[in-house]
């Protein structure tokens, strides 16, 4: 797509069009994918831009520029998946730094911070992060980055991301943002403040379940050309095949954020009225404590919803007799995935982080498909009855 400095194309444009040109020498319309390990050099010292597919391949290049122009970034680089992509910004960090998270994040990412990355140094504190004084209180000379997830994995919870963003700029702290459950579709962190934005592109991006990956959104040169180097020298890279299935599922984005939007605010609006149901956790609900924060930054609430059972024994018996929902870990695909977060992504924080933040074992959480929205409630009503 020709740039025009002058306009800029909608979302759903971009997501079609931004680095999924026409391929120029055979004019094949789909981005083809290169396979190849190694290129061809003219001669020492002399190429065609491309040396070694660690380094670079054309179809990850198309990739990148395509997720930055989504999240309005000035580049990207991705992963082999979306912790891939954490560990690699965390990489971009030194011995000794410290790091504000927040206490309600995907059971993966403090696993990764306690229980790796502590034994090189690096500092922790984990703060709610609905309340930006919390971060600001945790701050410390040696701070360097503030990470969030809004809204968070399993909770739901937001956090102001206008409000943080302008504590980190004061600061000059690194503000960076895992966007993964609302995609660029529905949340623009980087408009809003964040100097980096974290997908796990395994989750809507892709929306079809079948590859895994990470990206990591820049607004700087000096953040791009850190994680250029990173990629280049611990290899984490994220093949061209799943470079490809993401380019072909990002066409689609669009389309089917609006029916998960649609249907994830059907199957709330379900639950909150089912007796059976004792608590729904949905920012598109009024009765969220952050509706109206939701409503500000958020341009729709998106499919991703969390409700309590009242116990784990009501848990099982409600995942056993599910069908047209899948039993299984991830979310953002096309089809209804429902989970366990104590037992299945929370498992490593153990009893007490999970009790720490509220976390139940009654809790499921839900990630909403594209099916017809009626089989989907057929199926929750009549696993609810067994409870």
């Amino acid at each position: 797509m020709k740039k025009n400095k002058k306009y800029q194309p909608g979302f759903a444009t971009r997501a079609i069009h931004v680095g999924q040109e026409a391929d120029a020498q055979t004019g094949a319309v789909a981005p083809p994918i290169f396979p190849t390990s190694t290129y061809l050099q003219i001669e020492l010292g002399k190429n065609k831009g491309y040396e070694y597919a660690r380094v670079s391949n054309p179809t990850r290049d198309r990739l990148e520029e395509n997720l930055a122009a989504l999240e309005g970034g000035l580049g990207s680089k991705v992963f082999s998946s979306g912790m891939a992509a954490i560990n690699a910004l965390c990489t971009m960090f030194k011995s000794g730094d410290h790091i504000v998270a927040g206490n309600d994040l995907y059971g993966g990412v403090p696993r990764l911070f306690n229980q790796v990355l502590t034994n090189y140094g690096f500092e922790f504190t984990y703060v709610d992060t609905t309340n930006p004084r919390n971060v600001e209180r945790a701050i410390r000379r040696n701070t360097r980055m503030v990470y969030v997830e809004t809204p968070t994995n399993p909770l739901m919870t937001l956090c102001d991301l206008r409000a943080i963003s302008g504590i980190c700029r004061e600061r000059k702290i690194e503000f960076v943002v895992d966007n993964t459950f609302m995609s660029p579709y529905f949340q623009q962190p980087i408009w809003l403040g964040a100097d980096m934005v974290i997908h796990s592109t395994t989750k809507f991006l892709n929306g079809h379940s079948d590859g895994i990956g990470g990206v990591v959104v820049c607004t700087k040169p000096s953040q791009l050309e850190q994680l250029a180097f990173i990629q280049k020298c611990a290899g984490a890279i994220l093949s061209p095949f799943e470079c490809w299935l993401i380019l072909r599922g990002v066409k689609t984005l669009a389309v089917r954020m609006e029916q998960h939007d649609r249907s994830g605010r059907f199957i709330a609006e379900f639950l909150s009225r089912h007796k059976k149901v004792k608590k729904v956790y949905y920012p598109g609900l009024p009765n969220h404590p952050q509706h109206d924060l939701a409503k500000r930054q958020m341009t729709g609430f998106g499919s991703m919803i969390s409700f309590e059972t009242g116990s784990l024994a009501n848990a099982k018996k409600f995942l056993k007799t599910v069908r047209l929902c899948s039993l299984a870990e991830s979310l953002g695909g096309v089809e209804t995935l429902i989970s366990h977060p104590a037992t299945m992504t929370h498992a490593a924080l153990g009893a007490a982080g999970r009790k720490a933040i509220g976390l139940t074992d009654g809790l499921v959480r839900i990630s909403v498909g594209i099916e017809n929205v009626e089989d989907i409630v057929k199926d929750l009503d009549a696993a609810l009855a067994v409870m």
